[in-house]
């Protein structure tokens, strides 16, 4: 899961894509598609044969596919594609004259991402439009390169990595009110296995999706990567404020359908519906996966690992169960991959969010305080399972090592189908926010009282909440701390408002004394008598 921090293009060595000719026999049928000869010509781009598709047709694939072995998309002239490194890549650029739809009718052009070391599997695109799909065919001239580029020893037809939605031609408004130029601005990427990413409502890319997540931190095991092999590309109605995207997913472990309905507005809004099919057993299926960094924060950094005083995509895991109650989770950067579950049924909705927006906290150019959060917002019944969240070890920025899941309830066994729906919210926020104090800093210390010998094996923390709820404490009463634990004994614990003069802002401090060094599981809430307050706490603490 490695990738540059710093280029918003970037993502994790996961590949695909490629495509096929059209020849002078669709002229009439292009036509009646509203693609004209002279539109075409005018364009550049080549397209095949005009074939039906329909989502239905495509489930019914993916259930096909499954049942036959796998294999592996071709790719073309690996050797090649292992010298476009990093810095080759990024010299290769797409000609935005060439976009799809660049004239309309979407008011969102497409742009392709090309074939690369990190990217060696061709998908297969198409533009659908009134029922009837064509291939888009790869061509070298789509692309500006330098002369002594490797891309140019790639054989004809090699195909595609990715492809991304730039802003609208009618110029989406930036952060600062100005017009977006589109052939410099996308909104949303498909680049690399199933990952795909989308920029929130501060401008800025950050975490990623996925579509499906197979087998992630399970000891003994690789993790298995699925890829979107084929995608198929709806021309948008006159006046539509969508675009709808289809792909065919196929693994070694797992195939599948998925309908993306994306619209640009205050962020992005994805609907998202998928079908899928089981090869073999997977002993964890993450549902909705979502990939981001976690570095360091406020809570804890190594001594002089780096001049920033934060450095992250995401700070924490919120959840909203399926009764109602909502929690925060801190993330972690453990010394060894870890994997927490949160048990549930019908979840409504969970994410991983970056609540940090303060500049002064990254001091770094690559703006970190402008990372989206991403929320899944759960539709229809998903049953039971848990939300599950993994944290690997990471010493760098450029790596990924934080997912968070939906993983359902019982074994995923080969013959197995699944089938799902559910938006994502690339937004600064949770998108259904509560009045409850959340969760804004969680700080760890020696424990222990000034002016005393500080004891071993203990730890202090304070946990700062921030809302409504909070505000309406009269003056002179304090809530209470409300605290649980999976092992160990606590103290001095009592609950004060930060003296900063930021009303609904308090913090709850107490003491934990604990022995040996296995993980701690804590709870923490704040209420006035039967009134919860705050959103709940958890983290799990690694003993040192």
């Amino acid at each position: 899961m490695t990738r540059s921090a710093r280029d918003p293009s970037a993502r994790p060595p996961r590949p695909d894509r490629r495509m096929l000719l059209a020849g002078a026999s669709a002229t009439a049928a292009l036509t009646a598609l509203g693609f004209s000869p002279e539109a075409l010509a005018q364009q550049g781009l080549r397209l095949g044969e005009a074939e039906g598709f329909s989502f239905d047709a495509l489930k019914i694939r993916a259930r096909e596919l499954a049942a036959q072995p796998y294999q592996r998309p071709a790719s073309s002239r690996a050797d090649v594609l292992e010298r476009i490194d990093y810095d080759a890549h990024g010299k290769i650029k797409f000609k935005p004259e060439m976009a799809l739809w660049a004239d309309g009718p979407s008011p969102w052009p497409v742009t392709f991402f090309h074939l690369g070391r990190y990217f060696q599997k061709p998908v297969r695109m198409h533009v659908l439009d009134g029922g009837k799909a064509r291939e888009i065919v790869y061509d070298e001239s789509y692309f500006e390169m330098p002369q002594d580029s490797p891309a140019r020893e790639l054989p004809r037809g090699a195909g595609f990595a990715g492809f991304r939605f730039q802003e609208s031609r009618t110029g989406h408004p930036g952060r600062k009110g100005e017009a977006l130029d589109w052939k410099k601005n996308d909104w949303v990427a498909f680049l690399g296995a199933s990952y795909f990413r989308a920029i929130g409502e501060l401008y800025q890319y950050g975490l990623s999706a996925r579509g499906l997540a197979v087998d992630p931190a399970v000891g003994g095991k690789a993790e298995e990567f699925p890829d979107f092999t084929h995608v198929w590309l709806e021309t948008p109605q006159p006046g539509a404020e969508f675009v709808v995207v289809y792909a065919l997913l196929s693994g070694p472990s797992v195939a599948g359908a998925y309908r993306f309905r994306m619209h640009r507005g205050k962020g992005v809004t994805m609907e998202i519906e998928t079908a899928l099919y089981l090869r073999a057993d997977v002993q964890r299926l993450g549902i909705a996966p979502l990939t981001s960094m976690y570095w360091y924060s406020e809570t804890a950094k190594a001594t002089a690992v780096d001049w920033r005083p934060e450095v992250h995509d995401s700070d924490g895991l919120a959840l909203w169960t399926g009764t109602g109650e909502r929690a925060f989770r801190p993330l972690n950067n453990p010394s060894r991959t870890t994997a927490s579950a949160f048990v549930d049924a019908n979840p409504r909705g969970f994410g991983l969010m970056q609540r940090d927006r303060e500049v002064g906290h990254y001091l770094d150019g690559v703006f970190y305080e402008r990372r989206p959060s991403l929320w899944v917002e759960t539709q229809g019944d998903w049953g039971k399972g848990a939300v599950q969240l993994i944290e690997i070890p990471t010493d760098d920025e450029i790596h990924d090592n934080i997912v968070a899941m939906w993983v359902p309830d019982g074994p995923a066994k080969a013959g197995a189908s699944y089938a799902f729906r559910y938006k994502l919210h690339w937004l600064a926020d949770e998108p259904f926010p509560t009045q409850l104090g959340r969760v804004v800093a969680t700080r760890l210390g020696n424990g222990g009282q000034p002016g005393t010998v500080r004891p071993k094996g203990v730890r202090k923390f304070m946990i700062e909440f921030l809302g409504p709820a909070l505000e309406k404490i009269p003056f002179g009463v304090k809530p209470e701390v409300v605290l649980s634990a999976s092992r160990g004994t606590f103290s001095y614990i009592f609950a004060e408002a930060v003296p900063d003069d930021v009303p609904g802002h308090w913090r709850a401090q107490f003491d934990l004394t604990v022995e040996g060094t296995e993980p701690v599981e804590m709870r923490c809430f704040m209420k006035a008598g039967e009134t919860v307050l705050t959103e709940t706490w958890l983290y799990q603490y690694l003993p040192f």
